[in-house]
């Protein structure tokens, strides 16, 4: 068996990122900018205020001034401000020529056109001021290439001056659920057959993620009819096969990818849950098995197939973030294998759920995964662990 992090090297080495095109900034969110986003444009442009007050000349403290125009946001003033004058000034509006510093409304009492100081004032150039450039200046790199472009940042791409970021095109998957036991999702399964709650627990794991799914449905442990599946998803980036990865006479995946002419990179990780995770390659696609087993399926799925798409997508750093957190409980010494321990928040600490690999309630009541290596000596409370938040 080779290690959780050397399967997910050798999986994204399996193929490249996917081509590239241009779309409007809504529908680029979401997506992996394919290339450095480059300010058009310096933010602020000009100097602006920062407040609703009015605009002076610091060196004409403690005043009195005189009013003498108004400067609104998208209305500036058209002249420049002398000695002993100010310039009404409101948030976002650009200060004048001559102004170096504004004196908010509160610290000043105006009578007609004479403004006089009523606050303490201030002793410094530019209070108030959003100096022209403090944001970004034009020609700056903005986003790296291989960044998520999330809400903040496609907002950023649009003051910075575009419209429109070259992406990665959206990863086009098949999901093929395997195993005689299962049935539609809404059906009676009867005594010893089961719902199929793998593909559309992975489509909506996937759904804010830049992929087309294409549902095979449930196909039967037959190996011709597996191999034919495959052959029709050859045109896909991704095959992603549940079930049928393991080593029982009905575990057919394998075989039939290799029938269908898939050669096999890796077969078997030493990873609890999802040990029998299997990856492979079907002309251009990546062809990636995951235990049928719902928990292992959500577990590899979370630590494998969501980085290889974000991998096909353009991301620079793909494999999920991991974070350290204080361990609200005491966990055992751990095997030979490493543990993927669903978890929640307790206190403010981690603390584990009940670890079956074949009981879903606690998965769907964990927040995260304890990520504790193979060979790791038992944790007592309080001790930091490792954790992957999960979305």
């Amino acid at each position: 068996m080779i290690t959780p992090d050397e399967a997910l090297a050798r999986l994204l080495a399996l193929a490249r990122p996917v081509d590239i095109e241009t779309l409007p900034l809504i529908e680029a969110a979401g997506r992996w900018a394919a290339q450095p986003v480059i300010a058009e444009r310096t933010q602020p442009a000009r100097n602006l205020s920062a407040m609703d007050g009015y605009a002076i000349r610091q060196a004409d403290m403690p005043g009195p001034w005189r009013v003498v125009g108004e400067s609104a946001a998208g209305k500036p003033f058209s002249g420049a401000m002398a000695q002993h004058e100010a310039i009404r000034i409101f948030t976002g509006a650009a200060q004048p020529e001559g102004a170096d510093t504004v004196i908010i409304q509160e610290d000043a009492a105006r009578t007609g056109d004479t403004l006089t100081l009523t606050g303490d004032g201030y002793d410094r150039i530019g209070a108030h001021v959003r100096r022209a450039g403090s944001d970004f200046s034009e020609g700056q790199v903005l986003i790296d290439a291989g960044t998520r472009l999330t809400p903040a940042r496609i907002g950023l791409a649009a003051i910075a001056g575009h419209a429109k970021l070259p992406v990665h095109c959206r990863i086009r998957i098949a999901l093929i659920s395997t195993g005689d036991e299962l049935v539609p999702v809404g059906t009676d399964p009867g005594g010893d057959r089961l719902p199929s709650s793998n593909a559309i627990m992975l489509a909506a794991m996937l759904g804010a993620l830049p992929v087309e799914i294409t549902d095979f449905g449930i196909v039967s442990d037959d190996r011709a009819t597996l191999s034919a599946a495959f052959k029709a998803a050859a045109d896909h980036d991704i095959i992603v096969t549940t079930g049928g990865a393991s080593v029982g006479d009905h575990d057919l995946v394998r075989p039939a990818l290799i029938d269908a002419g898939a050669t096999i990179d890796f077969w078997k990780v030493a990873m609890r849950p999802g040990k029998p995770l299997m990856a492979g390659q079907l002309g251009k696609a990546v062809a990636l098995g995951l235990p049928g087993n719902p928990v292992s399926a959500f577990v590899t799925a979370t630590l494998f197939l969501k980085p290889l798409i974000a991998h096909l997508s353009g991301a620079s750093h793909p494999a999920p973030p991991t974070l350290t957190a204080r361990l609200a409980t005491n966990m055992p010494v751990v095997g030979n294998r490493t543990d993927y321990v669903r978890a929640h928040w307790l206190d403010g600490a981690i603390a584990p759920l009940i670890d079956d690999s074949g009981m879903l309630a606690p998965l769907a009541a964990a927040t995260a995964f304890i990520v504790r290596a193979a060979g790791a000596p038992a944790a007592s409370k309080g001790d930091d662990v490792i954790i992957i938040i999960l979305a």
